[in-house]
């Protein structure tokens, strides 16, 4: 009998991402951002392998169930690509991952761009909204803050 896999958080630069892992991460993305929010747009923006990037996932197993990554923006720490699997929203795991993120961050300013409608989520981590509503592929952001 084989113990149930737990659930692991794990930060890795790209250059430390196996090809297995990084396609997980990406095919994620894309599921969740272009597909299922009919988003066509370049996902891979050229950020993923900058020297400062930290990819930040919550797996089971060889399953991703949710990821962020951690951009260098000068000073500031940008989390972005929040994202959960399908089959594991409402689990807890976007909070755990943003717990961990704030920790890998320390007390450098950060900032992200939410979808309006999680702004409540991220503001129950600190952050605060610095500017209007805006649309950005069809989906209304809010930029928001952390000092």
């Amino acid at each position: 009998m084989h113990p149930e896999p737990r659930d692991e958080i794990r930060v890795a630069s790209f250059r430390d991402l196996d090809a297995t892992t990084l396609y997980a991460i990406l095919k994620l993305r894309v599921d969740v951002f272009v597909v299922e929010q009919k988003c066509p747009y370049p996902e891979l923006d050229g950020r993923d392998d900058e020297p400062g990037t930290r990819h930040v996932w919550l797996a089971r197993g060889d399953e991703i169930l949710a990821y962020l990554r951690i951009l260098d923006d000068g000073g500031t720490e940008r989390i972005g690509r929040v994202v959960t699997a399908a089959n594991a929203r409402q689990g807890g795991f976007a909070s755990r991952l943003m717990t961990h993120a704030l920790e890998v961050i320390g007390n450098r300013p950060s900032k992200l761009e939410a979808q309006a409608y999680l702004t409540g989520f991220y503001s129950r981590f600190g952050f605060v909204p610095t500017g209007p509503e805006y649309l950005e592929d069809g989906i209304p952001h809010v930029p928001m803050k952390r000092s």
